[in-house]
């Protein structure tokens, strides 16, 4: 359990039992405060390293969403694509290619990750992208 889930439960039980029947129990206000101040301070630190392990290591700086293809918005159609990119150390797509099913979104999603930029990195990485076709 991390430290943010930790600050979170605790502020929840502190809020239950400071509540509880009505009373308000000063003596938590000020732990309860703590409690809430620790939780956000920490939050950032929780969802930076999520973010950075995204595309085997290698951040997308910009992205591109893909055009929903006209045909498939009319017929109701979603999916979903995988794209395989391989980028060069500066952050540049240089391929990709997708072997996915869903031919109706294969080049609009192949269009779009093509114009993505990528942190830079120290060598030439190729990993797997999913991009969702969804009606809205």
């Amino acid at each position: 359990m991390s430290l943010v889930s930790f600050a979170f439960g605790v502020t929840a039980v502190t809020l239950l039992i400071g509540t509880r029947r009505g009373h308000v129990w000063t003596s938590f206000a000020g732990t309860r405060t703590v409690f809430m101040a620790l939780a956000l301070a920490f939050l950032p630190l929780t969802v930076a390293p999520l973010h950075a392990q995204d595309a085997a290591g290698r951040t997308a700086l910009h992205k591109v969403a893909p055009m929903f293809p006209p045909i498939a918005r009319q017929m109701g159609l979603t999916g979903t694509v995988v794209v395989n990119v391989t980028v060069d150390a500066t952050g540049k797509v240089i391929k990709a290619e997708s072997a996915s099913n869903s031919k109706v979104f294969v080049t609009a999603a192949i269009d779009a990750v093509k114009q993505w930029k990528f942190a830079p990195g120290t060598t030439t990485d190729t990993f797997p992208i999913t991009i969702n076709f969804d009606k809205n």
